[in-house]
């Protein structure tokens, strides 16, 4: 698949909900309880319980990865983290998620990621590299 640096390689909004943190938690073994008690999370003065880190950063990748044709790999890929995503317990969370080529070489193609929720950025630096 040829690029072009500017190209939105995928959009994609995923909403998470408290099941979904749950689901998460058992598939990856965090079992931190500011992922799901809301006790927990006010007591160590979180605005509410927030989603798992590597969830976030799984979700935004996995954007970028259902639109690359097959066989495509990604060879790097790096996040910094700088804002919760609070997860509400009856209106969940909205992630929205675009994918737009940064920079091309005769290698890879580096895919920047914005990641938001509420209006805010969750994710800065969000890349991927992708082998050609």
């Amino acid at each position: 698949m040829p690029f072009t640096v500017g190209d939105v390689v995928a959009e994609r909004t995923v909403h998470l909900t408290r099941e979904s943190l749950v689901r998460y938690a058992g598939a990856s073994g965090d079992f931190n309880p500011i992922h799901y008690r809301d006790d927990v999370a006010a007591a160590v003065g979180l605005p509410g319980v927030l989603a798992h880190g590597m969830l976030t950063m799984g979700i935004a990748s996995s954007v970028v990865i259902a639109a690359l044709e097959p066989g495509a790999r990604v060879i790097d890929y790096g996040v910094r983290f700088t804002k919760p995503v609070v997860v509400d317990p009856e209106a969940g969370a909205d992630l929205q998620v675009t994918a737009t080529v940064a920079a091309v070489d005769d290698t890879a193609t580096r895919i920047d990621l914005k990641v938001v929720f509420a209006e805010t950025t969750v994710l800065v630096k969000a890349q991927l590299r992708v082998a050609i």
